[in-house]
């Protein structure tokens, strides 16, 4: 199996299961990581999604034998399903975490950047490196100008040498740094800590920011105070001031 799913509530987990082969995207693997996210994503045992891999790497991007013996429309359909994931991670109401180790390059990099967070261990090597084969990471890239601006995202782009874990850091491509030893453990350290909150304001949060940063900024302002009201009339976000005034835990009902 090429993408490996466990559910463990309030946390579900998608594993890239590809280790051979540098866990490289092929049309199975493709095809099932989105099909993964989706199904998790209506699993309401299910708060937040930590997307990770087996073996000691990430992703290395597509495997570059997937490129030949396809005409153009099979090329198009091809490439559409390896960016696939972009889409499908905005649209989910739930938060993804990639926990990320090892070469992140290419498609790999891209599934991370498309992620909402992401926890990198100190071996990560993250990289838009399709250019060194002549190709562009033209998807990720996308994703990553949104993340680090033109500039930088051009320098990685068109480049396409790799940074560390601390660099990515810096840069805000990733969320946290820990060593090796602890990237499943502080993964889903940080995912509890995000499926202790109220999962519609976890949902509208995201919605919101994704949605923000295609619109003029007034526009913005009053897409958010649209949401905010419809958070703040729900029966979860009562709860959650009633709790914090009587110094307790919320108990949310999804309503």
């Amino acid at each position: 199996m090429e993408v490996l799913v466990e559910v463990r509530p309030p946390l579900g987990f998608v594993t890239l299961n590809r280790p051979e082969s540098l866990n490289t995207f092929n049309v199975p693997l493709a095809e099932k990581l989105n099909q993964a996210l989706i199904d998790l994503d209506n699993d309401s045992n299910v708060r937040v999604v930590i997307i990770r891999a087996e073996g000691k790497n990430f992703s290395a991007g597509i495997d570059l034998k997937e490129f030949f013996n396809k005409d153009a429309r099979a090329l198009r359909d091809f490439i559409k399903l390896m960016d696939m994931h972009n889409h499908t991670i905005a649209k989910m109401k739930k938060p993804v975490i990639a926990s990320i180790r090892g070469y992140v390059l290419a498609n790999g990099a891209g599934l991370t950047l498309a992620s909402d967070f992401a926890i990198a261990s100190e071996n990560a090597k993250i990289g838009t490196t399709a250019i060194k084969v002549g190709l562009a990471c033209l998807g990720p890239g996308v994703v990553l100008s949104r993340c680090v601006g033109r500039k930088k995202a051009l320098e990685m782009v068109l480049l396409g040498e790799w940074i560390d874990a601390r660099e990515a850091l810096r840069w805000g491509i990733v969320n946290r740094v820990v060593s090796d030893g602890k990237l499943e453990e502080e993964t889903e350290k940080f995912a509890l800590e995000l499926a202790e909150k109220n999962p519609l304001a976890l949902e509208l949060a995201k919605r919101c920011i994704y949605v923000a940063e295609d619109l003029p900024y007034d526009q913005a302002l009053n897409y958010a105070s649209e949401l905010f009201t419809f958070l703040a009339g729900t029966e979860d976000a009562k709860e959650g001031i009633r709790a914090f005034l009587e110094k307790r835990k919320p108990v949310w009902r999804g309503r």
